[in-house]
């Protein structure tokens, strides 16, 4: 399938709504970590993840993913 619009596309839409799903099993992932909140804006150019944990210290740590899909090679 030839990607018509990248800004976001339609793969990027989703990856990023499936990484915001998956919150609870990334978490059983993690050995210190605790997943407090997840947001997200999948309307942005490149969509964005966000998410925000807590360590066995309770100190606040924050992860940001930025999903981008490089243009096909045609």
């Amino acid at each position: 399938m030839i990607t018509k619009q990248y800004n976001p596309s339609q793969l990027e839409v989703e990856f990023a709504k499936a990484i915001k799903e998956l919150a609870p099993e990334i978490e059983g992932k993690l050995s210190q970590f605790k997943i407090i909140g997840v947001e997200d804006n999948i309307k942005a150019d490149n969509p964005m993840v966000r998410v925000k944990l807590t360590d066995n210290d309770n100190d606040q740590h924050e992860v940001v993913l930025k999903i981008i899909q490089k243009p096909d090679q045609v």
